[in-house]
């Protein structure tokens, strides 16, 4: 069963009482005066590129946005995407790992796991200046490497996240009204679906997990996104699905088998009734260059 390809992060930091991985490279150097072009894969850590001015299409989990300037990209562990950025591209790709940067303020992590979800957001020339500034200390204390280095770094990505959330706010979608408890609930039972899909497919599992009910948890989940839990469920089963798919040139039952079915056609009707193709149709149908 060939797993979908993960990318790691180069970069170890020097400091030997700072745990995990960081790294932040200009996109300028990256480019090097060429196109960059990565063919569809997932990392285990989080990545921000950060775009002043650029020109391709970047697409995350089959969602595809146009390049566009003072434009932020945000991906979470697990997402699959593929990139192509066109030389004289310029901004910053900074990348890191839970081990490194995973806020234990409630706040901060709230605004963290908002950021990510995100994944796009485009902002006014002058409040992307904000975003780029941070980044651009960033940079500095990252090539540097001055005493103390890492915990500034880490400062700086908490007052990014802050003025990413609260410009992109309201550039996109309006927020549903939907209380801090609820809006916390939901990114639990999201954390926890993300990672135990496989054995995991019944309101009922989650809940009790949660230790709601299973009108709780349906409530909550309408209240942030409009949708019972069994509707997102089977949406991250599918988005799943069509990561192996599109990814590795895995056979349909080791993918079915990979996401808990045992029973192959089952999982081939499920999938034709949320997407309207069968896995084969789906992967020939998308399978294309970026």
């Amino acid at each position: 069963m060939k797993q979908i390809p993960i990318r790691k992060i180069t970069a170890q930091l020097n400091e030997p009482i700072v745990s995990g991985r960081f790294s932040i490279r200009s996109v300028a150097d990256i480019l090097d005066g060429s196109d960059l072009v990565h063919d569809l894969h997932r990392h285990d850590f989080f990545f921000i590129l950060a775009l002043q001015n650029g020109a391709g299409t970047h697409e995350i989990d089959f969602t595809n946005y146009e390049i566009r300037n003072n434009s932020v990209y945000v991906l979470r562990p697990g997402q699959v995407h593929r990139l192509k950025l066109k030389a004289g591209s310029a901004g910053f790709l900074a990348e890191f790992d839970s081990a490194f940067y995973h806020p234990t303020a409630k706040p901060a992590n709230q605004r963290l796991t908002r950021a990510a979800n995100k994944n796009f957001c485009a902002f006014e020339a002058e409040n992307f200046k904000k975003l780029q500034d941070l980044l651009s200390h960033i940079f500095l204390e990252f090539t540097l490497k001055q005493e103390g280095y890492a915990e500034v770094i880490k400062a700086d990505l908490d007052i990014f996240f802050i003025e990413f959330t609260r410009q992109s706010s309201n550039l996109k979608e309006p927020a549903r009204p939907g209380s801090t408890y609820a809006q916390e609930r939901y990114e639990e039972f999201m954390e926890l679906a993300s990672t135990k899909i496989a054995t995991h497919k019944k309101v009922a599992q989650y809940s009790t997990l949660l230790n709601l009910s299973i009108y709780q948890l349906n409530a909550i989940t309408k209240a942030i996104v409009g949708k019972a839990a069994s509707e997102i469920i089977n949406e991250i089963i599918v988005l799943e699905a069509k990561r192996y798919l599109l990814a590795t040139p895995n056979q349909v039952k080791d993918i079915a088998d990979q996401l808990g079915y045992e029973d192959i056609s089952y999982f081939i009707r499920f999938f034709k009734k949320h997407t309207g193709h069968s896995p084969e149709s789906f992967r020939r149908l998308s399978i294309r260059p970026v």
